[in-house]
């Protein structure tokens, strides 16, 4: 063999020996960079995830939150209506203007009879205007219709 093919060869050898000396460790810190980037992007999505989930849960718990606060109301009101109802008829007793409705045309006791129309009444209007309450509202308020019959 030459000493020009030698040299040739052992100069490839070099370069070869140089190539897999600093290209491998940069190779592996590339890889290892990926990988890395790989296992922040995975935890990224699984936060996103849990986060959007919880916040989903909490909207759809104020959402049901503020449908039994309006529900409330209307209750609120209907008591109040009802309440005010009550104090104008003792004002019209105290004043003798409603004599007629203590007795029917029979001469009896027609007063809790009365009474209790006018509060069905008021209680199937709360239960049609909150017509977006859920079933377990509209059973409330007819359980609390249905007692108020007994």
């Amino acid at each position: 063999m030459s000493t020009g093919a030698i040299i040739a060869i052992v100069i490839a050898a070099l370069i070869v020996i140089a190539l897999l000396a600093f290209a491998l460790p940069r190779m592996r810190r590339k890889q290892a960079e990926k990988a890395r980037e790989r296992e922040l992007e995975r935890r990224r999505e699984h936060e996103i995830e849990h986060h959007r989930s919880e916040a989903d849960s909490r909207s759809r718990r104020a959402e049901q939150a503020e449908r039994e606060a309006r529900i409330a109301a209307k209750e609120a009101e209907v008591e109040r209506a009802q309440a005010e109802a009550h104090a104008e008829r003792a004002q019209m007793h105290e004043r003798g203007l409603a004599d007629d409705e203590l007795t029917d045309s029979r001469g009896e006791d027609a007063r809790d009879e009365r009474f209790d129309r006018t509060d069905e009444r008021d209680r199937d209007e709360v239960a049609s205007r909150s017509a977006a309450a859920s079933d377990y509202d509209r059973g409330r308020i007819d359980e609390a219709r249905d007692e108020g019959r007994r």
